[in-house]
């Protein structure tokens, strides 16, 4: 049976080709010591969900899933998401590509865009269906679907100074990767809604006032965060930790759930007039804005 096992093992890491894959938005690094997979976003030409970063990061889920399996579970304690640009952990979902499926009126491929973004929230959500912790090291600001895809671990580590914040709503649309839902489980539902129907951004700080960040580092000092939380030097951030879980065992969000906001929201973009539609494109200028090098 052993033998059985191993070599179905091998079929699929073949059929992944998982051991010598190369992303091309994507950066991996395997913590041996500490045992976490290190996944760093590099959305091109911006740092946001790409269909090419989404194909990228499903690809090494799998990966991660796999050698779980063949370890039967010891491979990986950790899986940290974090970005590979200064100053942005992600910008949200590719408004251009957005666009111009809105102005298409392609529900069809709007709609498998739209599935394509839940996916990765929804294996955070559910720890990739393995025994290791989430965590999301955010050194830069995160929007929209970014501020969405740091929510969904179950650790969030930022930096001071960073800034998140749901800009969807100054073209009349919402965040439709799972932001209610999750902020919903972190604060309640007033809260939420404030969040997420001001168009404000807020700080790290604020945030972390509220419970919404975990662990607030000092600008450069995420990553020493991190390590402080996994050695358990941060008693504050581990029973967080601990209250998350029950959360989750309290109001688990389903792929169900997602889904069906995924469809309202495609629903209601696909009729966005012109008007909303004009500021659409005045934020897609500002996410399209080269980065200074």
């Amino acid at each position: 049976m052993r033998n059985s096992v191993r070599v179905n093992n091998a079929a699929r890491s073949d059929k992944y080709n998982l051991e010598h894959h190369e992303y091309s938005q994507l950066k991996t690094h395997y913590d041996k010591k500490n045992k976490i997979g290190w996944l760093y976003m590099n959305g091109v030409p911006r740092p946001y969900f790409t269909p090419q970063l989404l194909n990228d990061i499903a690809h090494y889920h799998q990966h991660v899933q796999l050698e779980m399996e063949m370890s039967e579970q010891t491979q990986y304690d950790y899986l940290v998401f974090a970005s590979d640009e200064e100053n942005i952990f992600s910008l949200g979902r590719d408004l251009e590509l957005i666009y111009q499926l809105v102005k298409q009126q392609n529900k069809e491929k709007l709609s498998l865009y739209a599935k394509n973004c839940i996916a990765p929230l929804y294996q955070h959500l559910t720890h990739l269906n393995s025994d290791l912790v989430t965590i999301s090291l955010v050194q830069g600001d995160a929007l929209g679907g970014g501020f969405e895809a740091a929510l969904s671990t179950d650790i969030i580590i930022a930096e001071r100074g960073t800034q998140f914040g749901f800009p969807e709503v100054l073209f009349n649309s919402f965040p439709s990767m799972g932001g209610f839902s999750l902020l919903n489980r972190k604060v309640g539902t007033a809260v939420a809604e404030n969040i997420m129907l001001s168009g404000q951004l807020f700080t790290a700080e604020a945030l972390y006032e509220i419970g919404i960040i975990d662990i607030l580092a000092e600008k450069g000092d995420a990553e020493l965060e991190l390590y402080k939380f996994i050695k358990g030097k941060n008693p504050a951030a581990q029973q967080r930790h601990v209250i998350r879980k029950v959360k989750e065992a309290c109001n688990p969000i389903s792929y169900q759930e997602l889904t069906r906001i995924n469809e309202i929201w495609v629903n209601a973009i696909l009729k966005t007039n012109e008007k909303d539609l004009r500021m659409m494109q005045r934020l897609i200028v500002r996410q399209s804005r080269p980065l200074v090098s």
